[in-house]
């Protein structure tokens, strides 16, 4: 098997090394800053005999190496500045992942695409549409970590293994989301028997804030290792057809409701991606926040032309 990652920053980094560590695939590292993917590919193939691994690390500035890659991840893309807005962070980000998506396209024709970038659920559309892909084969990382978040803040607050923890959140990526205590227990108990409303509510406001709270810590950056491994969950489901159900950012075509709109769902994800949207029977209320999510995407989508 072969992944290429297209943006080596720590989020590309980080998911090159899960994968290659774990034996799952060669791996390919594409980036735009000349010798930086070629340095850190170098770094992370002379870890190897320690771990120990056998997985081939190959840093590039262009996709030649990247051919007939079975799965791509793009990470690709600038955070937002001082002084500049959402949309023009929404459209710097669609020039850059437009140009790694056709070239994904030429190179890759066969890949199934996992989508990082911000905004994701929109990038993710623009993706699928730029590459011309069957939506199946084009799947947006955010729903995974959404939810890991929500466990880990779960089993924070209960003083209780995050191995025990399983919870669902669905929606945008941002403030939107729409994290589901309904469907969130504790070894198959339902959260609200461990804690009340205000504080499941206090959990999913961290959970929508989980992002900005690490960038304020960091204040130079933003998160990586939790998305990195996320990323990884996906992928090893992919390669290795575990058929995992997964929230993850995908195409609905009538699925609650919803119609030509990228957006967190659960889906069963298998060797050629997703293999089902599965429809949770929501309240009127989940099911209300659900398509209020899907509408801010799509009134991003359009402000694109898409």
């Amino acid at each position: 098997m072969k992944v290429t990652v297209v943006g080596a920053g720590n989020v590309g980094a980080s998911v090159g090394q899960r994968i290659a560590e774990s034996g799952l695939a060669d791996v390919v590292l594409i980036d735009v800053v000349e010798g930086m993917p070629q340095g850190k590919a170098l770094d992370l193939a002379e870890a190897s005999p320690l771990l120990p691994h056998d997985c081939e690390i190959v840093g590039a500035n262009d996709y030649k190496a990247a051919e007939w890659s079975d799965l791509v991840v793009i990470t690709a893309g600038v955070a937002r500045k001082p002084g500049m807005s959402r949309m023009d962070l929404l459209k710097t980000n669609a020039d850059i992942v437009g140009g790694v998506a056709e070239q994904v396209a030429r190179t890759s024709p066969q890949a199934i695409v996992i989508v990082v970038s911000n905004p994701l659920d929109v990038m993710t559309q623009l993706t699928w549409r730029v590459t011309g892909f069957s939506p199946e084969r084009v799947i947006g990382m955010a729903g995974v970590l959404d939810s890991a978040r929500f466990r880990a803040f779960i089993a924070m607050e209960l003083g209780v293994s995050v191995e025990d923890v399983q919870a669902m959140v669905l929606g945008g990526h941002g403030d939107s989301m729409v994290p589901l205590p309904r469907f969130s227990t504790v070894a198959g108990i339902p959260i609200s028997h461990f804690m009340d409303q205000a504080t499941i509510d206090r959990l999913i406001d961290r959970t929508r804030n989980a992002g900005a709270e690490i960038v304020a810590l960091l204040k130079t950056g933003s998160a990586y290792y939790a998305p990195a491994a996320a990323v990884f969950e996906m992928a090893e489901a992919i390669l290795r057809d575990r058929k995992r159900l997964l929230p993850c950012c995908a195409l609905c075509r009538g699925e609650y409701g919803l119609q030509d709109v990228y957006v967190g769902v659960p889906v069963r994800l298998g060797r050629w991606g997703v293999e089902q949207i599965v429809e949770l029977p929501l309240s009127d209320e989940e099911l209300a926040s659900l398509r209020k999510s899907a509408d801010e995407v799509k009134e991003a989508v359009r402000s694109l032309g898409l």
